[in-house]
């Protein structure tokens, strides 16, 4: 299995990157990531005033994968996925929902033992996920702090272990990239910070031909949902959402109508987060209804 160590990162996806690293489709690689803030933070003692802010948000990469090209779909399987054993976050003026109340930058190293985060004496179970993964765009180099078409900062908190993700292919190779890992994090991330830890992730890389996607699209064992972030997230809620009603039908052939109505009675609008650049939001539908319909929606 190749090895890729996190001496290689990116601040931008950007199909001008060199790939740091050359695989087949069907590859498997271990990929090895700093924290959101490149471990600059390690102790309570360092500074939040001292951090090299133009050294956030790092994705490990970018790789290509020598048959993927624009317009087909990368299709990411997480096998595996590690974290460190302490972790951090931060608040601050103008960050996330709360910045507005907030006077000064204030940091918190949180430990890591025994499956669960401690914090002021609490126990927070975990759900090890990855904040930032993407491919390159198709215009311009977009910033690994702000999510898209192409993936990016979604802070989807079911990017986690077991779950297999789709990403539109828009350069030559698809240029993939990760990082940003949390132990723990809720839905919306509302201090702009999860638990951010380093760590590692096996993962599976398969070019798809003829699946076209206009956002990504994530499954687990449980749902299949469409993935959509926007400048408001009233926007990526709507577009989550017509994006799966348009899928539905074409998959099974309702009429548009049909197909809104049978997400109206089993689909989920969820959270992504609220803090990024853009929002991000997603639309989940149960895999039983695959079952039924005798379909598979991606």
């Amino acid at each position: 299995m190749d090895l890729l160590m996190n001496d290689s990162v990116i601040y931008d996806f950007n199909k001008s990157h060199k790939p740091v690293k050359v695989v087949p489709s069907g590859a498997t690689i271990e990929i090895v990531t700093y924290d959101c803030f490149e471990n600059q933070l390690q102790t309570e003692e360092d500074e939040i005033s001292g951090i090299d802010w133009n050294r956030v948000n790092p994705a490990t990469g970018p790789i290509y994968v020598k048959e993927a090209k624009p317009g087909d779909v990368l299709k990411v399987t997480i096998e595996k996925l590690e974290i460190g054993d302490q972790g951090v976050m931060v608040v601050g003026p103008e960050l996330g929902i709360m910045g507005h109340r907030l006077k000064e930058m204030e940091s918190k190293i949180i430990p890591i033992q025994d499956g669960v985060a401690h914090f002021n004496g609490l126990t927070i179970p975990l759900n090890p996920m990855i904040g930032v993964i993407g491919v390159a765009p198709e215009g311009e180099g977009i910033s690994c702090g702000t999510p898209g078409a192409h993936g990016g900062n979604m802070d989807n908190k079911m990017v986690t272990e077991g779950a297999v993700l789709y990403f539109p292919v828009f350069a030559e190779g698809a240029l993939f990239g990760l990082g940003d890992f949390h132990a723990a994090m809720g839905d919306s991330e509302v201090s702009v910070s999860g638990i951010e830890v380093p760590g590692r992730a096996t993962v599976k890389l398969e070019v798809l031909e003829g699946e076209p996607l206009v956002q990504p699209m994530l499954e687990n064992k449980e749902v299949v949902t469409q993935i959509a972030s926007a400048e408001t997230l009233d926007d990526a809620v709507k577009l989550a959402t017509e994006l799966m009603v348009e899928r539905v039908a074409e998959k099974t052939g309702m009429s548009i109508g049909e197909a809104t109505m049978l997400m109206s009675a089993v689909g989920q609008v969820e959270v992504c987060q609220v803090v990024d650049p853009l929002m991000t939001a997603r639309f989940a539908v149960p895999k039983w209804l695959e079952q039924q319909l005798g379909v598979r929606l991606i």
